[in-house]
């Protein structure tokens, strides 16, 4: 469990990144704001759905998200997450997952596999942001892992 909470930690430390280099941009925000609404928002969907709630309700690209309403709810996304992380154990992330997806099909993916998938999700379209900052003249921060690691004993972690 310690790897993939320190893979989280990395997640929340990257989207925190994401909301200051966000509340620095002087401008129309809009279409970075929309993308960065779509990676909480499946990281919000996924948390639900390891709780065994049902997600059909949360939008996975919604347009209404004002930057304000992003950084409340990286919050609460990584609050989400911790608490799960101390509720469950290692054999726990072999836990298979039954949810149905937005077009309505059924899949089983362990929770290990899901928590792989909000990390990863999360880092692309990261990637995509600093690509988009870039075509504006805008030097995006940098959110890579390494990076995270290197800044542990100055930003300190989710522990």
């Amino acid at each position: 469990m310690n790897h993939i909470i320190r893979i989280f930690d990395h997640m929340y430390w990257a989207n925190t990144k994401i909301v200051h280099s966000l509340q620095a941009i002087e401008g129309d925000i809009e279409k970075l704001l929309r993308l960065f609404a779509h990676v909480l928002s499946a990281e919000k969907v996924w948390l639900t759905r390891i709780n065994g709630k049902d997600a059909s309700m949360i939008s996975i690209w919604p347009d209404d998200f004002s930057l304000e309403e992003c950084e409340n709810i990286v919050q609460e996304n990584n609050a989400g997450f911790m608490h799960y992380f101390k509720q469950h154990t290692d054999a726990d992330l072999l836990n298979v997952i039954s949810y149905r997806n937005s077009k309505g099909e059924g899949f089983n993916t362990t929770v290990y596999d899901i928590l792989t998938q909000v990390s990863l999700h999360g880092s692309y379209h990261r990637g995509q942001l600093a690509a988009l900052l870039r075509k504006e003249g805008i030097e995006p921060i940098n959110t890579d892992y390494i990076t995270f690691v290197r800044q542990l004993d100055d930003v300190g972690t989710n522990e």
